[in-house]
């Protein structure tokens, strides 16, 4: 059945199986917690497939893949002009020490969504010398770079540790920005020559190497993202992505909504970061955001951490994508 409800469906190609390159090479078992996450919220037309997923656990990657082969279709998807190579970027969720209280080097705080509309929209600059902001405070980082890429992605991990030394690990979340314009302070940084490359480990050793000049820094993008705290009571399941589901490392994407539905099930065809190894395997469409347009276009989730940012910070790759669906039902974004 032709894609003819789908925004582009000439960018939606039938295929078959054996077109989809390493198909069969994938740990499938890794993608199964996240294709039924996915079938909590599934879109229309998918609530046989997902009963089905959940009451035949397969036994191993062979079963697994012989299940989707004979329940879904595989679509290649090509880009707006028509070609069938786009790109595949990545993201994390932060994680950050941090204190209650403003002591040492943790001086830098992250700040809960104004009531008042028009304090709301202060640019960074000058949000420290304003009084207000005070009772606003959540908590405190010691890395002004970190709090800075935590903005950026929207939700990340706070590790505060309590009088007797226990870790308590809670998660915050987007809730609204200040209306401001965002501009790039790794890209100011770079065509400085302050920077050799736009790294968190770089950007962070250069804050620490000056700090008299970090303030200043900072606010060359006047955009702040506030946030509301809440509990993480199970630390292995990410940020809840725009499909409502906890997203997985390495398994949950963001994709385009206006071509890609949510929780549609896509076989990802790139290289490892920084690397010519293939990066071939399942993954689910279970975010979006506004940085992600176009048909080919994907934001591969790589978890929490150093490790995870790292990699984030590395992919930038060339990549194509099928859609699987279920056969006979008609894609819809």
């Amino acid at each position: 059945m032709t894609p003819t409800a789908l925004k582009a469906a000439p960018r939606w190609t039938t295929a078959d199986w054996k077109e989809l390159p390493g198909w069969g090479s994938d740990d499938l078992l890794a993608a199964w917690p996240a294709l039924l996450a996915s079938c909590q919220r599934p879109a229309p037309g998918w609530a046989e497939f997902c009963a089905r997923a959940a009451l035949q656990a397969p036994a191993d990657p062979l079963e697994a893949a012989l299940f989707l082969m004979k329940h879904l279709r595989p679509w290649r998807l090509q880009a707006d002009g028509g070609e069938a190579t786009g790109l595949l970027t990545g993201y994390f969720e932060p994680q950050l020490a941090a204190s209650r209280t403003r002591q040492g080097a943790f001086q830098w705080p992250l700040h809960a969504l104004p009531a008042d509309a028009a304090l709301r929209r202060t640019p960074r600059r000058d949000i420290d010398a304003n009084p207000r902001f005070a009772a606003l405070e959540l908590a405190y980082v010691d890395d002004p770079f970190a709090l800075l890429q935590l903005q950026i992605q929207g939700s990340g991990r706070l590790v505060m540790r309590d009088a007797a030394g226990a870790e308590r690990i809670s998660r915050v979340a987007y809730a609204g920005h200040n209306d401001q314009p965002f501009q790039s302070v790794a890209r100011a940084l770079l065509d400085r020559g302050e920077v050799s490359d736009a790294t968190p480990r770089t950007l962070s050793d250069w804050a620490r190497r000056n700090p008299a000049k970090v303030h200043d820094a900072l606010a060359v993008n006047p955009r702040v993202v506030y946030f509301r705290e809440e509990a993480l009571p199970d630390a292995s399941l990410g940020p809840r992505g725009a499909q409502g589901v906890p997203l997985t490392p390495g398994r949950s994407v963001a994709i385009d909504r206006s071509y890609i539905a949510l929780g549609t099930p896509l076989w990802l065809d790139s290289t490892a970061p920084l690397s010519t190894t293939p990066l071939r395997r399942l993954v689910l469409a279970q975010d979006a955001g506004s940085a992600i347009q176009g048909a080919v276009r994907a934001d591969l989730f790589w978890g929490w951490g150093e490790d995870a940012a790292l990699q984030a910070s590395r992919t930038k790759q060339a990549l194509r994508l099928w859609a699987l669906w279920p056969d006979g039902i008609t894609p819809r974004p």
